[in-house]
């Protein structure tokens, strides 16, 4: 008995493994964006009230 024709894969042309790779090469600003100072001063409060003082 032969395949049902929605089991049966066509041929690619790499596409996705092309958009896959300009991601990956594009510079990592991108993604991951410099935080300013604030971020040291929300672990400064972070910790303070994880240690349980409100001021």
């Amino acid at each position: 008995m032969s395949r049902h024709l929605a089991d049966r894969q066509s041929r690619t042309t790499g596409g996705r493994l092309k958009h896959f790779l300009r991601l990956a090469r594009t510079p990592r600003e991108t993604w991951l964006r410099p935080r300013g100072k604030a971020g040291a001063g929300r672990l400064v409060q972070f910790l303070r009230i994880e240690r349980g003082r409100s001021f």
